[in-house]
């Protein structure tokens, strides 16, 4: 990735040691040295921004950043909630807590990735 002063960058690695799909994607990234940043999307979770920024480079409709298998997303009752949310409400509510935003998310100048699918990686990133 080369920044727009011509600097050297690598991407950056959203995640959360403890998944297991994260740690899966982490040694995919290893073994194909490929350099990143990596944000630990609860110590460090994303401001509604970011969220945003990210949402609209990827094109990707707003519901696959959510975490749709998580404890919070199902506490939260979000399922029945998101449909009647503005952008903003649903961009803010997934600032409030990492665990709420589906992961790991490859963030790129030009792309964004969210989850793993190796074969999407692959076309992205090899």
């Amino acid at each position: 990735m080369v920044s727009k002063n011509n600097v050297l960058t690598s991407i950056l690695f959203v995640q959360y040691p403890k998944c297991s799909t994260c740690r899966k994607a982490k040694k995919w990234l290893d073994e194909h040295n490929i350099d990143y940043q990596s944000k630990h999307i609860v110590e460090d979770n994303p401001t509604a921004d970011e969220l945003r920024e990210w949402w609209e480079i990827s094109d990707l409709p707003l519901k696959r950043f959510f975490n749709t298998s998580g404890m919070k997303y199902r506490e939260l009752k979000l399922k029945d909630k998101l449909p009647e949310m503005s952008e903003d409400e649903q961009l803010n509510i997934l600032a409030t807590d990492g665990m709420l935003v589906k992961r790991p998310i490859i963030v790129d100048d030009d792309f964004v990735l969210v989850g793993f699918k190796v074969n999407q990686w692959e076309e992205k990133l090899l």
